[in-house]
């Protein structure tokens, strides 16, 4: 029996670019603060340009803490949705079309969250990596960390809890 010919690398690497795209450009509130992923593999990197808009005390400067808190949900929030439909998106099950028309699949819901503030967020580009500790069929735990200048040197981290969605069908 032959072996299936693996796909080129390029359709791979457009449909999960693709897949990401869609799935944060579906929220609002991700495309007001500009916040992107870089994507590695299955390994994501959100970034947060700066902008004086995102300036809570502007006599320090320093970014606002709610912007802050934004920043570590948003990447928790896709990280574990793009981790959750990794593998539909590898085997070309998941329908770009239907992600390219609008029609995402359902984020998960904010159980808690906890942001811890560590250290002042300074005028400057932000970088946040999520890592899903515990995911279930109903249930996941994420903890995120965000950095500016050194990733070793987190100015602020959260730990979130989320109710994953029903499987439709």
């Amino acid at each position: 029996m032959a072996r299936a010919k693996p796909e080129p690398v390029q359709v791979v690497k457009q449909r999960r670019d693709a897949a990401l795209k869609a799935l944060a450009g579906g929220v609002p509130y991700i495309q007001y603060l500009n916040i992107g992923f870089d994507r590695r593999g299955d390994e994501l990197t959100a970034v947060l340009p700066f902008d004086e808009k995102l300036i809570g005390n502007p006599f320090l400067p320093a970014i606002h803490g709610g912007v802050t808190a934004a920043f570590l949900e948003v990447t928790a929030m896709i990280t574990l949705s793009w981790t959750w439909l990794w593998e539909d998106v590898e085997s070309g099950v998941l329908d770009l079309d239907h992600l390219e028309a609008g029609q995402l699949p359902r984020l998960p819901k904010t159980i808690d969250f906890t942001a811890d503030y560590l250290r002042t967020g300074l005028p400057r580009d932000a970088y946040a990596r999520a890592r899903v500790t515990r995911s279930g069929r109903r249930y996941a735990s994420v903890h995120t960390q965000a950095w500016q200048d050194n990733r070793d040197k987190p100015f602020a981290q959260a730990t979130a809890h989320f109710l994953m969605p029903r499987p439709e069908g």
